[in-house]
């Protein structure tokens, strides 16, 4: 995710990483081409090209804003939504080092630990990737053939879940924790489970394949068809507002792509890494270890 400093408006007018422009420069240049050259050739009298309608092309242009606003206000919710889930997330491990101090030193441990790895495979499971756990491996209790199938499982971390359970529930029949004490920290992992659901049907429910390929389809064909509008009215300056314009519907085409998918590892995507992070240190301090994994830095501007 882009972390700047908004206040020095003349360095956002000229950013470049983690824009989109990157993105849709190959595109913007090729109507900027077809702007200057169709310029050109009108100009000098070599060419003459029939003009789109203007009444055609305005009513084109406003209908695909209003569909190209919606797609938007769509993805934007997936990402905020994204957000939401992985804050409800940082929440609910506090909750968990407060709540746990009922339990004995080997018990709460185990839930604190359990609850660190949880967020480290949710965030495996989100961007389809296997880091490095072994560091758990013996702070878990789990045994280590298993331990080891851990990153094959088909919901690793469901099975984290499971398993913090299954030691609740051994603390309550010993006698160490009474049923309402057992009954608020299964809230919380509840909780957790509620949150992995709510990004597995981020992940696995994308906006309407046909949707997004129309609307595709559509800005291309609407930034394609703008110089042979345009041209007639705005003779050389025709290549600036084209450009502009173009700007305009690919990047927010291009923006809304990115958007889609939160949890991915574009610059534009949400930073699962920090967050991970986050919740490793501060339960690690609750722990009392003085010695914690550094935070996660921003790089250029990205914070991962």
């Amino acid at each position: 995710m882009i972390v700047r400093n908004k206040a020095n408006n003349f360095t956002l007018l000229f950013a470049w990483q983690g824009t989109i422009l990157p993105k849709v420069l190959p595109a913007l240049i090729f109507v900027i081409l077809i702007s200057a050259i169709i310029g050109y050739l009108s100009s000098t009298h070599f060419l003459n090209i029939p003009e789109v309608p203007a009444i055609g092309f305005t009513i084109f242009g406003v209908i695909l804003s209003i569909f190209l606003s919606f797609r938007n206000n769509a993805c934007y919710e997936r990402w905020w939504e994204g957000r939401k889930l992985w804050g409800a997330l940082i929440a609910t491990s506090r909750h968990i080092s407060r709540d746990s101090h009922v339990l004995n030193e080997v018990h709460r441990e185990k839930m604190i630990y359990g609850t660190m790895l949880f967020s480290n495979l949710l965030r495996d499971r989100l961007r389809t990737q296997n880091n490095n756990i072994e560091i758990y491996k013996d702070k878990v209790g789990i045994d280590p053939i298993r331990f080891g199938e851990l990153t094959q499982n088909i919901n690793a971390a469901q099975f984290i879940l499971e398993d913090i359970q299954k030691d609740l529930v051994v603390a309550l029949k010993q006698g160490q924790i009474s049923d309402i004490i057992y009954s608020t920290l299964s809230q919380h992992i509840i909780g957790l489970g509620n949150i992995q659901a709510g990004c597995d049907r981020i992940l696995s429910t994308p906006l309407p394949f046909s949707y997004s390929v129309l609307l595709h389809r559509t800005v291309y064909c609407f930034c394609f068809i703008l110089p042979f509008s345009l041209e007639a009215s705005l003779g050389i300056w025709t290549p600036v507002l084209v450009g502009l314009i173009a700007y305009l519907f690919l990047g927010l085409d291009a923006l809304s792509t990115q958007l889609e998918e939160p949890f991915g590892i574009q610059e534009n995507d949400l930073p699962l890494d920090s967050i991970v992070r986050l919740i490793e240190r501060e339960m690690l301090s609750s722990l009392g270890i003085k010695e914690l994994p550094p935070a996660i830095t921003i790089v250029k501007g990205n914070l991962s």
